[in-house]
């Protein structure tokens, strides 16, 4: 009877010793997760240009800056470094695209654009006189009185003239036509032709013309200037005609 209570007590004992030693274990907490990295900065851009307009063959600075880029480029011009400038001369209008990309490799972009314009227009040159032209606005014919070859004192500006002028262009050659009027025969007109010729001739390279630029001819009265048949006609005719001998 005693043995039977002991092992009851025993078995008691250690039921309540296990269950003590079960209430004091306490459950572990599991460590909560890490949270993700954030995800990589975005890149940014910004382009501008000065001057944005421009004449036909000028020049504009590109300034440009970017942020979190590890990859830059620009239309035309390539790569280029994440912030700079750059001096360009398009020929035409033009826009110039800057891409950025950073490690999140999403590119992002700015454009700016500049204006060409053509040059104003030039007025015109205008056209250069030739030679003969010159000639005649500043060489003036000499007149002669009824059957005479000498010159008159009024014309003798007139030849300094005409001598100064010459000089002016040694390289031209001067041609010294001989005229009269209708009266009198082909015969006489064409000796009075030539000493009227002659005459300013020798006026001439008294002046310094050198002879050797100088010929003449006399034409008579076979190349009348006016056709009519009174005094003011024929002393429109009564001339030496000078032409540049070519």
């Amino acid at each position: 009877m005693k043995v039977h209570r002991l092992k009851l007590r025993s078995a008691a004992f250690l039921f309540a010793t296990t269950l003590v030693l079960s209430g004091c274990h306490k459950k572990v907490a599991s460590a909560p997760l890490a949270p993700p990295p954030p995800p990589p900065p975005a890149a940014t851009a910004h382009i501008m240009v000065s001057p944005s307009a421009i004449e036909q063959g000028g020049s504009s600075t590109l300034t440009w800056t970017t942020t979190n880029a590890t990859q830059v480029s620009i239309t035309g011009l390539g790569t280029v470094p994440p912030n700079g400038s750059r001096t360009v001369t398009p020929a035409s209008s033009t826009d110039y695209t800057l891409t950025a990309t950073g490690a999140s490799g999403v590119p992002v972009q700015a454009v700016t654009r500049i204006t060409v314009t053509p040059p104003p227009a030039r007025a015109a040159a205008p056209p250069s006189s030739t030679d003969e032209e010159l000639f005649a606005q500043n060489i003036r014919d000499t007149y002669f009185d009824y059957d005479k070859y000498d010159l008159r004192p009024a014309d003798k500006s007139t030849t300094v003239q005409d001598a100064s002028f010459m000089k002016s262009h040694p390289g031209w050659k001067i041609l010294i036509e001989g005229h009269c009027d209708d009266r009198g025969s082909a015969e006489y007109n064409i000796s009075l032709g030539d000493n009227r010729a002659q005459s300013l001739r020798k006026a001439l390279t008294d002046d310094g013309v050198e002879a050797s630029r100088i010929r003449v001819i006399s034409y008579g009265k076979e190349k009348p200037f006016c056709t009519d048949d009174n005094e003011e006609c024929w002393q429109k005719n009564r001339r030496d005609h000078l032409k540049l001998d070519r």
